[in-house]
């Protein structure tokens, strides 16, 4: 951490304002209340950081996330005390389970009352210790600025995710030394030496039918070209996690599709009969393991991960290497340099061989059909580089299944978290993000029930956001769980859905209903034609299963 000499003194609501500008933030997702008000103060009459007001304090996390994983900076939050932080609560899970930076700022009563109950009085500290990688308190001015350049250093660092910063009322009115930051902190982190990575290596050249499994670590270094290039070097198989999605490019022929209870069967019969995994920044959580179950994934388990602590969490690695993708793939890329492969070549022409085991889903009725949907809309963007969420249900399989990615065709879904009310505000933080980037949020009638409240923030800030919702008039995911476990006994998973179309108008946002499938492209066309928000209602088969 480097600060200069100019020094200055400032009242702590000064001091936050300031020390956000120097570290770079841009953008601040919030709600305010009493307990921050000096903090809203200050903002107002500045230009630098634009604040975006949300309407509930989860889409503002949500919504920071979207941004954080668009822009690779750190999102950041604001909002005050009680419930105005605990509504902050699953927005932190899920970016700790999934690693995307966060700062949340929330504001806490004065020092004096901490502990005592006092109005609007909620412990966040001890709430959110074991969802982020970090919790602070300040009650002292004095400890201000040093605490938030500490907080985006272990936010930004390692295996990226959420800080909370609690900060007591009483700090924004007194005054302390303010020392303008010129450099932000970098915490150090051991990487693989060459020789480790040289046996690694070795390993790999000297397997019959190794698989790289790619995960949302891959994006989080930054490592797409790297891995490319060293799949193409190699010339073999790559298969992807949901999160690891567009990190290969999935029209390449080396691609292999998605592994994981609602993956690719072929991608995960190439795992199976592989004699070698190679997991680049995958978890491994329980929707993929359950697929293995059969078969001792570790005695051939090598593990490349940024968090040595994630080593072996969930399989025994074989072999591992801790440290940054990026920096790892570039190291393997330099010991191939202008070396030629074609020992691999039978292996991945029996892995393609494997795409006839995947299913080509057919419609079960007369009615239009998610995942047709889907591929319309596929069809409809394919050549156009674009940011997608997701919201989380069958509507979120149905779109991982049948859109295509890439490094610029990406789609933001939650993963460990599996939280509905995500992939609308987090599509908002992408619209803030890229302005001139249409974003599409592809949504269920249960999940856009959520977050519906923001279509007042998209209207607010003229976002050119394209919503997608797949109406069934279910809970689908959990209907179908019901079919499958309870006998059909559908308990309290229909749903009543508002007129969509109205509440589009009710906001002066443009909207359509499509009932077939002759009615997408017109649909898609009025949707991507119109500069802001549109919405697009389909009407699809309520009882279709994945």
């Amino acid at each position: 951490m480097l600060i200069s000499n100019n020094i200055k003194t400032m009242k702590g609501a000064e001091i936050a304002i300031e020390t956000l500008k120097d570290l770079g933030v841009d953008t601040i997702f919030g709600y305010p209340g009493g307990v921050v008000l000096d903090l809203y103060d200050k903002l107002y009459n500045q230009s630098d950081i634009k604040h975006v007001l949300v309407r509930h304090e989860q889409s503002a996390v949500h919504a920071a996330e979207g941004y954080a994983r668009t822009t690779g900076k750190c999102g950041v939050v604001l909002v005050t005390s009680g419930p105005g932080a605990t509504n902050t609560v699953s927005g932190i899970v899920n970016a700790y389970l999934d690693g995307y930076p966060l700062v949340v700022l929330t504001g806490q009563v004065f020092k004096n009352l901490i502990g005592t109950d006092a109005f609007q009085e909620a412990d966040i500290c001890d709430i959110t210790k074991s969802c982020t990688k970090k919790v602070f308190q300040v009650t002292k001015v004095s400890d201000l600025q040093s605490t938030l350049i500490d907080a985006f250093s272990i936010a930004m660092n390692g295996k990226k995710g959420p800080v909370v910063v609690d900060l007591a009322k009483n700090i924004f009115s007194e005054s302390a030394e303010y020392k303008t930051v010129v450099s932000k902190q970098s915490l150090s982190m051991s990487e693989p030496v060459s020789s480790d990575v040289s046996r690694v290596l070795n390993r790999i050249l000297s397997a019959s039918k190794p698989v790289i499994v790619a995960g949302g670590g891959v994006s989080h270094s930054c490592a797409e070209d790297e891995l490319y290039k060293f799949v193409k070097s190699l010339n073999i198989p790559v298969v992807d996690t949901m999160m690891g999605l567009g990190n290969y490019p999935q029209n390449d022929g080396n691609y292999l599709g998605m592994i994981g209870i609602f993956g690719d069967r072929a991608a995960n019969q190439i795992v199976k009969e592989s004699d070698l995994i190679v997991s680049i920044g995958a978890r491994f959580n329980d929707r993929i393991t359950c697929m293995f179950k059969d078969i001792d994934l570790s005695s051939k388990f090598i593990q490349i991960d940024i968090n040595q602590q994630e080593i072996s969490r969930v399989i025994s690695a074989n072999d591992y290497l801790a440290g940054d993708a990026k920096n790892i793939l570039e190291m393997m890329n330099d010991k191939l340099s202008n070396l030629s492969f074609e020992k691999f070549n039978n292996w991945l022409k029996q892995c393609i061989d494997l795409k006839s085991l995947n299913v080509v889903r057919q419609r079960s009725t007369n009615l239009m059909h998610s995942f047709e949907v889907i591929r319309k809309l596929e069809e409809f963007t394919k050549n156009k580089d674009l940011i997608f969420t997701s919201e989380v249900g069958q509507h979120q399989l149905w779109a991982v299944q049948n859109l295509s990615f890439s490094k610029n065709r990406r789609i933001l879904v939650s993963g460990g978290s599996g939280t509905m009310g995500f992939g609308f505000p987090a599509a908002i933080g992408a619209c803030i993000a890229n302005p001139e980037q249409p974003v599409v949020c592809i949504s269920g009638d249960g999940s856009f029930q959520m977050g519906i409240h923001e279509l007042a923030t998209c209207v607010d800030y003229n976002l050119d956001l394209k919503i997608m919702i797949l109406n069934n008039g279910y809970l689908g995911m959990v209907r179908q769980l019901q079919e499958k476990t309870c006998e059909g006994r559908y308990s309290q998973t229909k749903i009543s859905n508002p007129d969509f179309l109205k509440l589009a108008e009710s906001y002066g946002i443009g909207a359509r209903r499509v009932a077939s499938i002759s009615e997408i492209d017109d649909a898609l066309k009025s949707a991507f034609s119109t500069k802001g928000p549109y919405i697009v209602e389909f009407c699809v088969e309520p009882m279709e299963l994945l």
